[in-house]
């Protein structure tokens, strides 16, 4: 048996999950989402690293910022011209002090309507890092949230997101 000591036992660096980090990857997912409402890509595409990895609800894989930005104008032209996201942090867990964690959600209120389409309701994970002291997204995953045979799940978050509006 190791003897209890503590000169070995490993501590948490004190900023992580300090307020001003929970708070600069907030305001990088609200930016986003500001974005998406402005129709521009290059704006939605701004929090993310030169080599994020970025995977669309519908398995579309980019790679780096320039490719979310041309995707992401593409559709603000065309498919979700008009529309408006929505979403929020849901949890941030920081692996290192410069790692964290982050599970979103999202809703999109299309062009011409005044609610959220719940078919459209989506799970985010991001991986954020700090580098030279600025937060930014380096991975993306979107998942529809379809809870198969759960309708009340479904319902709950279309709630949570309408809260939103």
């Amino acid at each position: 048996m190791i003897p209890h000591n503590n000169k070995n036992k490993k501590r948490r660096p004190s900023n992580m999950g300090s307020s001003g980090n929970e708070a600069a990857i907030r305001a990088l997912y609200q930016q986003k989402i500001d974005g998406w409402n402005a129709g521009d890509g290059k704006a939605f595409a701004a929090p993310y690293t030169d080599v994020s990895d970025y995977i669309g609800f519908d398995g579309t894989y980019l790679k780096g910022r320039q490719e979310i930005a041309s995707l992401h104008q593409m559709l603000f032209d065309k498919f979700v011209k008009g529309s408006r996201l929505v979403g929020k942090i849901r949890s941030i867990r920081f692996l290192t002090p410069d790692i964290a964690i982050v599970v979103a959600v999202g809703g999109t209120v299309m062009a011409g309507q005044s609610d959220i389409d719940p078919e459209r309701n989506s799970i985010h994970m991001l991986v954020a890092i700090k580098q030279n002291g600025k937060w930014h997204f380096t991975a993306f995953q979107n998942s529809r949230a379809q809870y198969i045979g759960r309708p009340e799940q479904a319902q709950a978050l279309t709630d949570e997101l309408r809260r939103l509006l």
